[in-house]
C-alpha cells in the first residue's frame, strides 16, 4: 500500500501498522498474498483470543479515520471543493477549488485513489470471516459480544461503500476477503452498491447497543471491561446507523426513508447519551470537538491523554493561522464579504455583526478585518488549550450529530410537501443558535427549502457536508444549469486514480474526466 504523505499520531500509527500488516489490502490487481509474510503473526496464533476480537474490531474503526483523515481527504471533499473558501498559496487546494482533478499533485492523486477504503472493506471482511474461531476457541467471548462486534463491522463495512460512492458513484464490489486472491473487477453501478448499503446498515442496527457498558439490552456487561465513559461517542451505536442511514436514503432521493430514519433517530438519541450541543460548546477547544462524548452521533475521536494527535489530518491544519497559532498564512480561508453573505441573521451566537458592522459574536470566526478572516469554531489544540505556538491537534472527526440530522428531516419534509413540520424542524435549531430570549427569524413557509438549506451550511461549516448538500439542493431545484449540467455528466464525482487504472483493465474512468 502507498505509503501516507501524512504523518499519524504515534498511536493510530502504532495500530495501523499492526493491523494492516495483519489484514490484506486490495490494490486493484491479480496477486496472491503470501499468509505468513504479510501478517504479524501467522493464523495459527491469531483469532484464538477474545484479545484478538478487540483489537480487530479496533483495527476496522482505525482504518475508517485513517481513510478519512489521510491528506485531510474529509475536509476536502466535502468542505474545500464547493469553492467557497480560498486558499491564498496551496496550488493543489486551488486545482480542487477550480475542480481541476486532474491536476498533477500528490495530494489529488492520493484522494482520488480508493485503496485505502477498501482496506477498511477487507479489514471487516476478514474479521467477519475469522471472528467465529475466537468463540470457538475463548469462552471468555460471549455470544452477546460477537454478536455485536460483527454488527459494528457490518456497518462500517457499509458505511466505507456509501462514503465512496459519494465520491466515486460506482465502485468494486468486494464482500469477501478471499482468502488473500483478488482478481481484477469492474465498478459496480452505485444504484445496486446503495441497495447493498441500506440492507446491510438496517442487518447491523438489529444487533448494535443504543451504548455500550450501561446495561443495554443488546449489550448489557461491560463490554471488553470498560465501563460507558471509555466507549461514549467512540463506537457505533443503533442510533447511530439509523444517522447515517437518513444520509444514505437523502444520497438516493428516497425523502420518505430520510425521514423516517431521522426520526428515529430524533425519538432515541437520548437512549445514546446524545443530545444538542450549545454553540459556545461546539466552538471552545475543549468543547464539542475535543476527545469524544456521546453528543458525537458519529466520528472519530483522538485523544490527547493517549498521545493520540498530530499536526496533520485535522481541519484545523488548513483553516487555522495567527492570531490562533503561530502560522502567517492559513491554507484556506473564507473571505469576509462571504462570511457576511452566509451569516447574515442578527444576534446568531455562531457570528454577526450589529448595526455598525462590528462584530457582536465570533464563536465560528477570527480576525474578520484581517487579510485572511480565520475559520475557527474548530480549533483543538493539544488537550483543548490555547497556546498560539503549538500545531499539535487532537479534534474529533465527526460525520454527523444531532443538529445534522433534524436538519435532514427537515430537508425530507419539504421535499414530501409538510412544508410546516419542515418548518417547525428548522427552528429547532435555529432558535438555540440565537441569543438567549430571541425569536426565530423564519415564521413563515416561504421557500422554505432554501432556507434549510442555508442553516446547513451555517451550522455544519467545517464539517464535510457542504459538497454533498449542494448536490442534493441542485438535484431537487433543478434550477442552476452549471450545476446540474456538472451532475448530469458526472463532474461532481472524483476521477479515479491513474495508478489504479493502469492496474486494473476493467476499470472505467468517470465519463467526465476521460
Amino acid at each position: 500500500m502507498e505509503k501516507s504523505t501524512n504523518k499519524t499520531s504515534t498511536m493510530m500509527r502504532n495500530i495501523l501498522y499492526t493491523f494492516l500488516l495483519a489484514v490484506i489490502v486490495l490494490s486493484s490487481c491479480n496477486k496472491a498474498l503470501e499468509t505468513d509474510s504479510t501478517r504479524v503473526v501467522g493464523e495459527k496464533n491469531m483469532w484464538n483470543t477474545v484479545e484478538d476480537s478487540r483489537a480487530g474490531i479496533m483495527g476496522v474503526y482505525a482504518l475508517t479515520r485513517a481513510a478519512l483523515s489521510d491528506n485531510n481527504g474529509h475536509w476536502i471533499y466535502g468542505d474545500v471543493r464547493t469553492a467557497e473558501f480560498v486558499s491564498p498559496k496551496r496550488q493543489d487546494l486551488k486545482a480542487v477549488i477550480s475542480n481541476n482533478l486532474n491536476a498533477s499533485y500528490p495530494v489529488i492523486e492520493s484522494l482520488s485513489d480508493w485503496t485505502r477504503f477498501y482496506a477498511i472493506i477487507n479489514g471487516a471482511n476478514v474479521f467477519l470471516e475469522n471472528v467465529a474461531h475466537v468463540k470457538a476457541n475463548d469462552k471468555r467471548y460471549s455470544d452477546n459480544n460477537m454478536t455485536v462486534d460483527i454488527a459494528q463491522a457490518r456497518f462500517l463495512r457499509a458505511f466505507a461503500y456509501f462514503y465512496m460512492v459519494r465520491i466515486w458513484g460506482d465502485v468494486p464490489f468486494v464482500i469477501s476477503s478471499n482468502e488473500g486472491v483478488f482478481e481484477n473487477k469492474p465498478r459496480e453501478s452505485q444504484a445496486k452498491v446503495l441497495a447493498w448499503v441500506e440492507s446491510e446498515m438496517l442487518r447491523a442496527s438489529a444487533d448494535l447497543p443504543y451504548i455500550y457498558s450501561d446495561g443495554d439490552i443488546q449489550q448489557p456487561s461491560n463490554y471488553y471491561n470498560e465501563d460507558r465513559v471509555r466507549w461514549g461517542g467512540a463506537l457505533a451505536t443503533k442510533v447511530t446507523a439509523y444517522a447515517v442511514l437518513a444520509h444514505v436514503a437523502a444520497w438516493n432521493g428516497d425523502y420518505s426513508n430520510v425521514a423516517k430514519y431521522a426520526k428515529f433517530v430524533e425519538d432515541n438519541y437520548g437512549r445514546s447519551g446524545g443530545g444538542y450541543t450549545s454553540v459556545t460548546d461546539l466552538s471552545n477547544s475543549n468543547g464539542f470537538f475535543y476527545n469524544k462524548n456521546t453528543r458525537q452521533m458519529f466520528g472519530f475521536n483522538s485523544d490527547y491523554g493517549h498521545i493520540d494527535g498530530s499536526s496533520t489530518g485535522h481541519l484545523e491544519e488548513l483553516t487555522l493561522a495567527e492570531p490562533v497559532i503561530t502560522k502567517s498564512i492559513p491554507d484556506i480561508y473564507l473571505p469576509k464579504d462571504s462570511i457576511l453573505k452566509y451569516f447574515n441573521l442578527t444576534k446568531d451566537e455562531r457570528f454577526s455583526v450589529d448595526t455598525l458592522g462590528q462584530s457582536r459574536f465570533e464563536r465560528y470566526f477570527t480576525n474578520l478585518n484581517g487579510k485572511y478572516p480565520i475559520f475557527s469554531k474548530i480549533k483543538v489544540i493539544q488537550g483543548g488549550g490555547t497556546d498560539p505556538n503549538f500545531r499539535y491537534f487532537t479534534s474529533a472527526l465527526i460525520f454527523t450529530r444531532l443538529e445534522d440530522i433534524v436538519l435532514l428531516r427537515a430537508e425530507a419534509l419539504s421535499v414530501l410537501g409538510d412544508q410546516i413540520g419542515a418548518l417547525n424542524e428548522l427552528n429547532n435549531v435555529i432558535s438555540r443558535r440565537r441569543t438567549a430570549g430571541e425569536a426565530s427569524p423564519y415564521t413563515t413557509t416561504d421557500d422554505v427549502l432554501k432556507v434549510i438549506f442555508e442553516e446547513r451550511h451555517r451550522e455544519l461549516m467545517g464539517e464535510g457536508q457542504r459538497w454533498y448538500d449542494l448536490i442534493r439542493f441542485n438535484k431537487i431545484r433543478q434550477n442552476d444549469a452549471k450545476f446540474n449540467a456538472l451532475i448530469s455528466s458526472g463532474g461532481i464525482y472524483w476521477p479515479i486514480s491513474r495508478k489504479l487504472l493502469s492496474q486494473n483493465n476493467l476499470l472505467t474512468q468517470n465519463p467526465y474526466w476521460r
